[in-house]
């Protein structure tokens, strides 16, 4: 049977009180819409209708070419929303999930479940539920002696008996598509929004005598529709401990995982461990037996086996087996290491790649360079690539050697087995082997120290006022 989805996705979000439109807004660095789209097309939806609105552009921008669109220009309800994917849909046959595009933390497993319960008994409409503590503020489910859904009552319009209800509406919903659109057409908006509520179909399908069915999510978190700050951060503590905890099952280590943030399309092999305070975020993938943190910051990167990066930031950069990075380094676009490289504290790499057992020790800047196999990089060693306008690289061949407080001035090469005398600022190539010094002749003039400082006392006591 042929499966599709209308995602909701239009409404502005007031209460978010934010210029971000609601449904970009992320959930452990994922926004809340590609979360949901995710979790559909997951359970063999084939087609997938995004209904857009307010901020309709960035929605689309986000989300490309992974979903079909259709624009609701005047948000008249809910109902009214879905009624716009009839030109799309409305000839087709099979199942429809109809979701909020705010509710990120909807699982692949209840969907699959609802949409199973739904094709076995033919039904014509399954409602997610939920079993909530504190129900206020949620339609409430009114059952049937069957089991069936009788229908649903909003908060406000609930009676005493009804308000002590637990199980309620979600929000998203599993129909028929032929009868669901056949629904859309007979609902009004006589009600005090004037508006034309999807609620109303299950009471419509029921009144022809269809099945309707509800199917209870495990767990109410997935209930969670994001309209507020306070929202979001729920859904991001219950998201975070989702992701931690199916890490923690595939073998992953995580030392405090409530100090530990790992975002939702992150990768780690087994037998790596996170120690707290670190975050990986974005398409990072992680290889087996790392060490990542304390304290470190890793996003889109990719870290082969056996990498070990202690307090360092990392963003579009490459790490390979067995390298070490860290403490206090910083990883930039553009960074590519090798095999068993050494990157040491407050080193910075740019746009460069270092190639296998190569060393940056420490205080080190390589920015726009090609660094090869086996070199040593001595403390404070600098490629000076940027003249104000331009950008220039700098090559260092296999088994060089460049001293402590080197400035290489780009665009220059450093030759296979060169030496590269401390101190030295080299601003012309160094041949295969070469031997390369660069700096001043030491001058020693006896006694000149105190002359220099009777000078200094004196210029400050000169400008010192009386």
């Amino acid at each position: 049977m042929k499966r599709m989805a209308v995602v909701l996705a239009a409404g502005q979000g007031k209460r978010m009180k934010s210029k971000l439109y609601k449904v970009l807004h992320p959930v452990c660095g994922k926004p809340m819409v590609g979360h949901v789209l995710d979790t559909v097309k997951a359970t063999g939806c084939e087609r997938s209708i995004v209904i857009v609105g307010h901020g309709a552009e960035a929605v689309q921008a986000y989300l490309g070419e992974k979903a079909e669109y259709v624009l609701q220009e005047v948000q008249l309800g809910t109902g009214h929303a879905v009624k716009q994917a009839k030109d799309l849909l409305g000839k087709e046959e099979g199942t429809t999930i109809v979701i909020c595009g705010d509710t990120p933390l909807v699982t692949k497993e209840t969907l699959e479940g609802l949409m199973a319960l739904h094709e076995q008994r033919k039904a014509a409409a399954t409602v997610l539920t939920a079993v909530m503590e504190h129900p206020a503020g949620y339609g409430r489910i009114i059952c049937g002696e069957d089991g069936g859904v009788l229908k649903i009552v909003e908060q406000k319009d609930c009676t005493a008996e009804e308000d002590a209800i637990c199980e309620i509406n979600t929000g998203t919903y599993c129909f028929n598509n032929s009868q669901l659109f056949a629904a859309l057409d007979k609902v009004t908006n006589s009600n005090n929004q004037q508006e034309y509520y999807l609620t109303d179909v299950i009471g419509i399908l029921k009144t022809q005598g269809d099945i309707v069915l509800g199917y209870q999510a495990k767990d109410p978190a997935e209930s969670i529709g994001v309209n507020d700050r306070l929202a979001l951060s729920e859904a991001e503590g219950h998201m975070r401990q989702r992701i931690n905890r199916q890490h923690m099952l595939n073998g992953v280590t995580i030392i405090d995982p409530t100090a530990t943030y790992i975002g939702a399309d992150v990768v780690i092999g087994a037998d790596t461990i996170l120690y707290p305070g670190t975050l990986l975020k974005g398409n990072t993938v992680i290889g087996d037996n790392c060490e990542i943190g304390p304290a470190s910051e890793i996003e889109d990167c990719q870290v082969l086996d056996g990498a070990v990066i202690k307090h360092s930031v990392l963003s579009q950069a490459q790490v390979g087996a067995r390298t070490t990075v860290g403490p206090f380094a910083y990883l930039r676009p553009g960074a590519v290491l090798g095999d068993e490289v050494k990157i040491g504290d407050f080193v910075e790499i740019k746009n460069a790649t270092i190639g296998d057992g190569s060393k940056v020790s420490h205080l080190s800047y390589i920015g726009d360079a090609s660094v090869g196999r086996n070199v040593n990089v001595g403390c404070g060693a600098i490629t000076v690539n940027y003249d104000g306008y331009n950008k220039a690289r700098t090559e260092i061949q296999d088994d060089a050697f460049i001293g402590s407080n080197v400035n290489l001035i780009a665009p220059v090469t450093v030759g296979k087995g060169a030496f590269v005398v401390a101190g030295s600022t080299i601003t012309r190539s160094v041949s295969e082997n070469d031997l390369a010094i660069a700096r001043v002749r030491q001058e020693n003039k006896p006694g000149y120290a105190e002359k220099i400082r009777s000078r200094a006392k004196a210029k400050k006591n000169q400008s010192s006022p009386s």
